[in-house]
């Protein structure tokens, strides 16, 4: 669905965000994609719908080349960026101005989402506050029925009922021929939708794996000593830890600690998460 290989893009007259970059998002995943600030979460998602274009390499978006923004190939993405701006017009009369863009756009979704967030879509979007404007793209984001969904930091803004409603809207919207790619700080409000873990610093990609893969080769608990942990930090009742799962039982990901683990022990991470680069 998404392939970015030997992805090289920097600002202009700025630091490189990326230097030779490979990695491929398939068809049926909820992605989480998580980094630190500064590390090209959104510009990854920018390049991947054609808002940017490659200084070196490619990045291909449904065999596409993302950055020729064909038609085709714009009609199957739903992109909710981080800041926006909208049109002093009434929420129902942008759906009823956009919509048409994306053929498979389901009025009925739409207007069941907004009613479980709570939003008036008669308003003007200039009285809404920017909680509520975030509100009324996330359901008209999913109501494009694209097999694409890029979301960047969709619960900045939300209070925890309508974090709630996020994550049911999400569950319902998933199928196995729809991807969604959601680059987050708040971890917490989406760990357990993610099928799929993408965790970048400066030299790349740290974690490119499902959520299974992952639990079987790291465990996560929490105990009394931090002994024998590849990380640890404090926690009720003692130490959250991260360890090798050497029995390979399944355990709950704790996805704060798998990200401090793939900041302060990369090496160790891409180790133990890609073995073929041992």
């Amino acid at each position: 669905m998404i392939k970015a290989k030997n992805l090289t893009f920097s600002y202009r007259g700025k630091e490189q965000i990326f230097r030779d970059l490979s990695l491929s998002i398939e068809r049926g995943r909820i992605c989480g994609l998580l980094g630190a600030n500064g590390i090209g979460k959104s510009t990854l998602l920018k390049l991947s719908s054609g808002l940017l274009r490659p200084t070196e390499g490619s990045v291909t978006t449904f065999g596409h080349k993302a950055h020729e923004r064909k038609q085709s190939m714009l009609a199957e993405i739903a992109y909710l960026p981080e800041e926006f701006s909208l049109p002093n017009i009434s929420a129902n009369k942008w759906v009823s101005v956009t919509a048409p863009f994306y053929p498979n756009f389901d009025h009925a979704f739409f207007r069941e989402a907004v009613g479980e967030f709570q939003v008036d879509t008669t308003k003007r979007f200039g009285s809404l506050s920017m909680g509520q404007r975030k509100k009324v793209l996330i359901s008209f984001a999913m109501a494009c029925n694209t097999p694409l969904l890029l979301l960047d930091e969709p619960t900045n803004g939300l209070d925890i009922p309508s974090k709630q409603v996020f994550r049911r809207l999400v569950a319902k919207w998933a199928t196995e021929e729809r991807t969604a790619i959601i680059s987050t700080h708040q971890v917490k409000d989406v760990e357990n939708l993610l099928d799929y873990i993408i965790i970048l610093d400066k030299e790349g990609v740290v974690v490119d794996a499902s959520t299974y893969d992952i639990s079987s080769r790291l465990r996560f608990a929490v105990e009394s000593s931090a002994e024998g942990s590849l990380y640890s930090q404090p926690a009720l009742g003692g130490y959250g830890v991260v360890a090798p799962n050497t029995t390979h039982e399944e355990s709950s990901i704790d996805i704060e600690l798998l990200f401090g683990a793939a900041t302060l022990k990369p090496r160790e991470i891409r180790s133990i998460l890609n073995p073929s680069t041992k």
